[in-house]
């Protein structure tokens, strides 16, 4: 059996979870491999059509905001949610979003005016995933090996070693990496090898998706185009996005209570009864897949040398856009805790905070994201029968399913508190200040200083975004020049932590809460606050890289 060369870090699964996280190692000076069984250039499925305002800003800092907000559907398609008693049916309710070219301009709506350099955007994974791919594929300490699978994975205390199947060959090659980063989705073969477990619910929805070429499709509609169009009848309720915006479509549709086998359910008249056309409609299948929508989290993200992120630790039914995002979170935590200790900085046991943060934040999310899609599935079973009828009667039922269509679904297409309002609040490596962390909801959230919140935005003068003047690893934000924090400066050095002082002299502070002094993290979290520095710097910058217990 033949030896590859040993790699630092080696990435089971090159979705939009593992290049990102492959990209952001290497852009902290972290060589990497990837592993993948797709070949290049292989189209993935359509999921994924959100990127959250979060990921853009990782995106942003990684310098590819721009090119992926480029691409996508065309400059002047609506992003809009429109619910229709079918595709081609009468309008019950629509949800503005302002379209790429629209994205910095618009300011009237409840997807406008983020406190972000970087708002969210539309965007279908068959047209994010190429851009990530070449982004990676591009830099000198990446190496990415498709038609590739990792089999026999070996995890012990300070490295892992795994067998890399050539798909094309049979070839066996044995490679040996420092840590082993599942993000190889619902069947992780890295999640098996360390005897991690998902738990919670299995099933809480089954859904049948088409991936169609419908070129006739856009003219029939009675409403102005949008990205995601709900169909709401007593027959049928599903959700169509468009792809292209010229004519590809992935079309869901939600079955019923009682439909426990996907073949059983005819998937041509659930479509056609979706999109509202007839027998003589022509369309064309370009793939299709069935799934469960689900609550699953790992009983663990970490075994030694081995992690996972993303689906591989945790599944659920894809509200608010949050699925991949969520798994890039999950990424953009353990990047730069892994680079802060190969890069070393930060000893061992900071690898301690990956799980400890990012379980807790995952079980607070996915139930608050279910709660809200629970509420759907049950708008979905009570639909009036007369919603489609001419008279004042079908009148009022559409506005009534209307009104609750709207209500309900505004805060997962608008959801700047699951954006910006989830904090880290039982963290080894954050100095809690024993404030309490302000509450959120999907849709609105304060911006807070209180550790473990994400830094708050602001805009500096002339323009530019504070976020673009913060360091790529611990950044000490100044109110007032008249704070002496050279004993930080000077503890940060002797560790060997990189340390960025930023003075903000702008008025436009209030969402920092008066505090003079703010330590952000690498990872834009506030890592502690104060008016003066602690009496013991050198003790605050041990905590927060990981060296005291």
């Amino acid at each position: 059996m033949a030896e590859m060369t040993d790699s630092d870090v080696l990435i089971v699964g090159a979705g939009p979870v593992g290049l990102t996280l492959a990209i952001d190692l290497a852009w902290r000076g972290i060589n990497v491999t990837v592993a993948e069984t797709r070949a290049r250039a292989a189209p993935p499925e359509p999921k994924c059509n959100h990127v959250a305002a979060r990921t853009m800003e990782t995106f942003r800092r990684l310098g590819i905001a721009e090119q992926v907000r480029n691409a996508g559907l065309p400059a002047d398609y609506p992003h809009d949610i429109s619910y229709r008693t079918s595709f081609t049916g009468r309008e019950l309710a629509r949800i503005p979003i302002p379209c790429r070219r629209d994205r910095f301009t618009m300011t009237d709506g409840p997807d406008c005016n983020w406190p972000t350099p970087e708002p969210p955007h539309r965007i279908n994974q068959i047209f994010l995933e190429p851009i990530l791919f070449e982004h990676a594929a591009a830099q000198p300490r990446i190496r990415i090996v498709n038609r590739t699978s990792v089999e026999d994975v070996v995890v012990e205390d300070t490295s892992a070693t795994v067998s890399l199947r050539d798909l094309e060959t049979g070839t066996v090659k044995r490679l040996s990496c420092r840590f082993l980063i599942g993000c190889d989705g619902a069947r992780s073969v890295v999640r098996k090898a360390m005897g991690a477990e998902l738990t919670g619910d299995a099933i809480i929805q089954r859904v049948q998706s088409t991936y169609i070429r419908a070129p006739g499709l856009i003219d029939r509609q009675q409403s102005a185009n949008a990205w995601g169009t709900g169909a709401i009848n007593p027959r049928r309720s599903g959700m169509v996005y468009a792809i292209d915006g010229r004519e590809r479509w992935l079309v869901h549709n939600y079955m019923k209570p009682g439909e426990t086998e996907f073949e059983a359910v005819d998937r041509d008249a659930c479509l056609r009864t979706i999109l509202g056309v007839g027998a003589d409609f022509k369309y064309d299948i370009i793939s299709k897949e069935d799934w469960y929508g689900r609550r699953l989290i790992a009983n663990k993200f970490r075994d030694r040398c081995a992690f996972i992120a993303g689906d591989a630790a945790h599944i659920w039914v894809p509200y608010a856009g949050y699925g991949m995002n969520a798994g890039i979170a999950d990424a953009m935590n353990l990047s730069w805790l892994l680079a802060a200790h190969l890069n070393g900085w930060a000893p061992a046991s900071i690898l301690d905070a990956y799980e400890a943060e990012r379980w807790p934040i995952t079980s607070q999310v996915s139930r608050f994201a279910m709660s809200h899609a629970e509420a759907e599935i049950r708008r979905r079973g009570a639909v009036p029968d007369e919603i489609e009828d001419a008279g004042s009667a079908g009148e009022l039922a559409r506005a009534e399913v209307g009104r609750l269509a709207y209500e309900i679904n505004v805060q997962q297409y608008a959801c700047a508190g699951l954006n910006f309002g989830t904090y880290y609040d039982r963290s080894p490596i954050i100095a809690y200040d024993g404030t309490e962390h302000p509450a959120y909801t999907m849709s609105s959230y304060t911006p807070s200083t209180v550790p473990g919140c994400r830094t708050p935005h602001l805009w500096r003068e002339g323009g530019a975004s504070i976020y673009d003047a913060m360091g790529p690893e611990f950044t000490l934000l100044r109110f007032d020049s008249a704070v002496d924090v050279t004993a930080l400066q000077a503890a940060a050095r002797e560790r060997g932590v990189p340390l960025k002082l930023l003075e903000i002299a702008e008025p436009e502070t209030a969402a920092f809460n008066g505090s003079k002094l703010v330590l952000s993290r690498p990872d834009q979290h506030v890592a502690w606050r104060g008016d003066k520095l602690p009496s013991d710097p050198l003790a605050l910058i041990d905590h927060v890289r990981g060296a005291i217990n």
